[in-house]
């Protein structure tokens, strides 16, 4: 594969079509969103083939910018607040400051044109995700609370020699994995109606959640940045997809059930095991070591009453389960999977007002750097968000690829796989030591295959 490096030809900035008389009010910004001011922001792209024609035209590249800036004007409408910038006021006397998103004072989407004399063999056919993807996405490193100076949403469109990249930065203090995937979806749907009426399906709702005798002003107990601002860089990591087919995921499945006695073990709860286990095994941990396996899971429906799916902001906790590499590893799947299902079950509407309650009540900001140790898997994203069903005129995107952001040991990223059907791929970040033995544990290799591209 050549080195060839990612060259930024043209950026601008654009602005929702017309203003909403919401965008007009302060966007005060909910707990669990204020929490994520140290992550970084969220990057997640498509990788697309470069057809020979669009709607009948040969294909240019200013033609498919410009309808993509059109479209993403429209989109801005309905996500008004990615048009703004975090804001912050400070109170001294009381020790507490309101961050909070300026929908009126914001730069717009920042929109940048680039290219690379790569082709998509060269980005897909490596063993670990190259190096220069995370080039295919701006707000390298950035962290949310960057979104004082920096846009709140990025997109970056990098033309290969035979394909068309789609990198979306977007800050994790307005959104969450399921928001992130909303925009995506309704951004898709207006550029594919090409200036036609349309009717978007699934309005997002801005409408903030609060428990009740909370909100809409959280302050946070610091008057400046230092107090609670925080960076993290992880050390050598490799990178590396693996695909899991319906047929493997079905077996894997079935075996978790089998061997727990029950049939109330999901898909995912039985992948994640697998992965926990392996993972573990890889980085040859003592017996007395703790582990955890932590779930990024979505809330919304487990509130009473439920949020409705187009909720617009972070509403997800970290289901964590713990255990010791011993015991993990002295039982079998289906044991390590229970655990995970008894999580999932005891995580309700009750535990996450008994967790939101007590972050009212004693405020705090994450700092990511200290809460990964590298003993520990953490399951991020969903295979069940609909990325392949994204098309801006291209076609179906043959890939998904993600940037630097919010990676380190243990860190895995889920995403649906190619050809559906509930087929699953999981980007696995591990040092060189570790990743060199997880390809050699036959449990894990036996259940994953070879990934398969649209190309």
């Amino acid at each position: 594969m050549n080195s060839a490096t990612v060259k930024h030809v043209s950026e601008c900035f654009i602005k929702p079509k017309y203003e909403v008389q919401e965008a007009k009010q302060p966007y005060y910004l909910a707990p669990m969103d204020l929490a994520m001011l140290n992550f970084h922001y969220i990057q997640k792209g498509l990788l697309f083939i470069k057809p020979s024609h669009i709607n009948d035209q040969e294909f240019s590249a200013d033609k498919l910018l410009q309808s993509l800036k059109e479209s993403l004007s429209l989109t801005l409408v309905h996500f008004y607040p990615l048009a703004g910038k975090l804001a912050t006021r400070i109170s001294k006397n009381r020790h507490e400051c309101l961050v909070f998103v300026d929908c009126k004072k914001g730069p717009g989407a920042k929109f940048i044109y680039a290219t690379l004399d790569m082709t998509i063999s060269d980005i897909l056919s490596p063993v670990d995700v190259p190096p220069v993807v995370q080039s295919l996405f701006d707000h390298d490193r950035a962290i949310n609370h960057d979104g004082h100076k920096r846009p709140l949403l990025s997109i970056q469109v990098t033309e290969l020699k035979d394909g068309v990249f789609i990198g979306c930065s977007m800050n994790h203090v307005v959104v969450d994995g399921t928001s992130y995937w909303h925009f995506w979806k309704i951004w898709s749907e207006i550029h594919r109606a090409n200036g036609k009426q349309l009717l978007v399906s699934r309005l997002p709702n801005h409408k903030r959640w609060f428990p009740d005798g909370y909100g809409p002003v959280i302050p946070l107990p610091f008057t400046h940045p230092k107090e609670f601002v925080s960076r993290y860089e992880v050390g050598k990591l490799r990178e590396r997809i693996f695909h899991f087919s319906p047929e493997s995921i079905a077996k894997l499945k079935a075996k978790a059930n089998e061997e727990s006695n029950t049939n109330n073990i999901s898909s995912f709860q039985s992948l994640s095991a697998l992965v926990w286990r392996s993972t573990v095994r890889a980085n040859c941990l003592p017996e007395d070591q703790i582990t955890n396996c932590r779930f990024a899971a979505n809330n919304r429906q487990r509130l009473d009453p439920p949020l409705p799916p187009e909720y617009v902001g972070n509403c997800v906790t970290a289901l964590i389960t713990t255990t010791t590499a011993g015991e993990l590893l002295g039982h079998n799947l289906g044991w390590a999977a229970s655990l995970l299902h008894q999580s999932v079950v005891n995580h309700s509407d009750k535990t996450v007002h008994k967790f939101i309650i007590g972050w009212l009540q004693s405020p705090f900001v994450y700092q990511p750097g200290k809460m990964f140790e590298p003993y520990s898997v953490m399951m991020g994203s969903s295979p069940r968000f609909d990325m392949y069903g994204n098309e801006f005129g291209l076609g179906k995107a043959v890939a998904v690829r993600s940037g630097y952001a919010n990676k380190y040991v243990g860190k895995v990223t889920a995403y649906p796989g190619y050809e559906g059907g509930g087929s699953v791929d999981l980007e696995i970040c591990l040092p060189p030591k570790s990743m060199s033995a997880l390809e050699s544990d036959e449990e894990f290799m036996s259940a994953a295959t070879i990934q398969y591209y649209g190309y």
